[in-house]
C-alpha cells in the first residue's frame, strides 16, 4: 500500500513538473510576443507615419480542397499599425472559387477565423510576412476564434 502511495505522489510530482515547464515556454513566448508588438507600435508612433495606412501583411497558401492542384487557396491580411484591416480568402478548387473577406479590428476579427486565417493574421501582427506558411510556429493572440477549416 506504501508503495502504491509513493508512486502516484512521483507520478503527480512529474505530471506537476511537467504542466510547470509547458506554463513557462508559454509565458515566455507571450512575454517575446508582447515585447515585439510593443517595439513595433513604438517605431510606428516615434516618425511621421500614417496610422490609417497599411503596413502589415502576410499571405499564406495552402490546398484548402486536397485535390492535389498545388497550393492554390490563400489567405492574405492587411492591417494599419492601429491593427485594423482586413483579411482575404480564396478558396480554389478545379472547378470553382470562392472568396471572402473578414474585418480585423484592433488586431482581432470580427469573424471566427479557419487556421490559415488565423495564421496569416498573427503573421501579420507580428511583421512575419510576406509570405507565410502554416509550419511556421507562431504566437497564437487568442480571442480570434478558429472556424473548422475550408479543408473538409
Amino acid at each position: 500500500m506504501l508503495i502504491a502511495v509513493a508512486v502516484a505522489g512521483l507520478v503527480a510530482g512529474v505530471a506537476g513538473l511537467s504542466i510547470a515547464v509547458v506554463a513557462h515556454n508559454r509565458v515566455n513566448q507571450i512575454v517575446e510576443e508582447c515585447a515585439e508588438m510593443l517595439r513595433r507600435q513604438l517605431q510606428a508612433a516615434g516618425g511621421p507615419v500614417d496610422n490609417q495606412a497599411l503596413r502589415d501583411l502576410a499571405i499564406v497558401h495552402y490546398d484548402a480542397l486536397k485535390e492535389m492542384s498545388g497550393h492554390r487557396s490563400f489567405s492574405l491580411a492587411l492591417l494599419n499599425s492601429a491593427g485594423d484591416g482586413v483579411i482575404v480568402s480564396s478558396i480554389n478548387g478545379r472547378t470553382e472559387t470562392r472568396t471572402y473577406a473578414k474585418a480585423v479590428q484592433d488586431g482581432h476579427a470580427r469573424e471566427m477565423l479557419s487556421p490559415e486565417e488565423s495564421q496569416a493574421l498573427r503573421a501579420a501582427r507580428l511583421g512575419k510576412g510576406p509570405v507565410v506558411s502554416m509550419d511556421d510556429p507562431l504566437p497564437d493572440f487568442g480571442g480570434n476564434g478558429h472556424a473548422p477549416s475550408a479543408r473538409s
